[in-house]
């Protein structure tokens, strides 16, 4: 039997008013930060002429590939049919929408000259990702309302389009976040980049930055408003978490593997790797250590069966160390001298062949803050002024096997 599930709005508490507005005067932060920045050039911030992608780009970066990530919750229910997931795909798709924008917002008030972006929008270099990237993002905003729509019509004739929408999202995000993995697969000038595994490594980056991100927000919705919420469907997506954590470790480790195998890329995984400078303690102890094995043991324990704590205390270090690998990749990969003559030492009064340091400003970091807080804004205001969210997301209300399973784990543990 088809299961009938009730969205109601946010309800007007202290708590959520709180909320709003404590994200909204880190906006202001932010929008303040990034006119600081335009008004005075970016000598105010870390970034130099070689290192040209600063720590906005560590907030904007991570922000769009957790989007991806955040409407793989929603593809779950709709596409591979899955029961429990179903009654979380509009606030799912509603969530990816919102983080994409706060990316964005990054991404733009990051240029420099924000105004020039109409330029970008206007006159395409087709032989450019970045052009690319461009349609694949409004794109993604477009799927996403399209998707949302046809969950929340009462009009049966739209509704029943609700698989064939949900599927077209899937196969978005996938398109999306493989553009946003070639922007630095395809950078072949870059010895730490150029190579195609960016691609799949995003995705996979995705299902985990994205599914933590969710999994907090809708534990914050839930137990804020005071709404079921069942340990059976948090251990899923916890179990679930960790599957996505340990893959996209595997995707990182044959990165650095296939570099290491090739003769001319090793001095580079050398210092990125191994050389035990910043980028190496971001890799291994940020997100291999925080960010991969400790959520693994946290979500996998059998006291994550019974508790949320160990779910949302994996989710909080899965983002954590998602931040750490973005920073290693972004500016890592910058910082590693370009190799302009393979075979021959350069030298020059420019810096030819110098490892660049870099350090971020606090105007970057309020700007990559204020983002953030955009993206909770939006989820917070969807929340109170659309049905989005379920009334109860109690296991025997998700799915009974959910119940069951519960109650065998407390008797269990009795």
């Amino acid at each position: 039997m088809k299961k009938h599930f009730h969205y109601e709005y946010l309800q007007s508490k202290v708590g959520y008013y709180t909320a709003l507005g404590g994200m909204g005067v880190l906006a202001l932060i932010g929008l303040a930060a990034a006119y600081y920045m335009e008004h005075h050039g970016h000598a105010v911030t870390g970034m130099t002429n070689e290192i040209v992608w600063g720590m906005p780009h560590v907030f904007a970066v991570f922000l769009i590939i957790a989007a991806s990530g955040i409407l793989n919750v929603a593809s779950i229910g709709t596409v591979f049919g899955k029961t429990p997931y179903k009654p979380l795909g509009r606030l799912s798709a509603v969530m990816a929408a919102a983080v994409l924008a706060g990316g964005l917002m990054i991404l733009v008030l990051d240029l420099g000259r924000p105004d020039r972006l109409v330029v970008a929008m206007t006159k395409y270099n087709f032989r450019s990702i970045f052009a690319w990237n461009i349609y694949l993002y409004n794109g993604f905003f477009a799927v996403v309302l399209l998707y949302l729509y046809t969950q929340m019509s009462q009009d049966f004739r739209v509704r029943r389009y609700y698989t064939a929408a949900g599927t077209l999202a899937f196969l978005w995000r996938l398109i999306l976040t493989t553009g946003t993995g070639s922007i630095f697969g395809w950078l072949v000038a870059r010895q730490p980049y150029d190579l195609a595994i960016f691609a799949p490594m995003f995705i996979a980056l995705s299902f985990s930055f994205g599914l933590a991100i969710f999994i907090l927000l809708m534990v914050a919705l839930m137990k804020g408003d005071e709404r079921p919420l069942g340990h059976g469907l948090v251990n899923r997506m916890g179990r679930l978490l960790g599957v996505f954590v340990a893959a996209a470790a595997y995707f990182t480790v044959v990165w650095w593997l296939t570099d290491l195998y090739a003769a001319e890329h090793r001095p580079m995984v050398g210092y990125l790797f191994f050389s035990g400078n910043i980028y190496s303690w971001l890799y291994w102890l940020g997100f291999m250590a925080l960010g991969t094995i400790a959520p693994l043991f946290l979500v996998f324990s059998r006291s994550a069966r019974t508790s949320f704590k160990p779910v949302v205390t994996a989710s909080i270090l899965t983002v954590l160390g998602g931040i750490s690998l973005v920073y290693f990749v972004i500016i890592g990969g910058q910082s590693y001298p370009l190799v302009l003559f393979p075979g021959k030492q350069v030298s020059s009064t420019y810096n030819d062949g110098m490892f660049y340091s870099y350090a971020p400003s606090l105007p970057e970091i309020l700007l990559g803050l204020g983002g953030m807080a955009v993206a909770v804004a939006i989820v917070l205001v969807a929340s109170k002024t659309l049905r989005i969210l379920p009334t109860t997301l109690a296991d025997a209300a998700v799915d009974p096997h959910l119940a069951t399973g519960e109650v065998a784990e407390m008797k269990k543990a009795a």
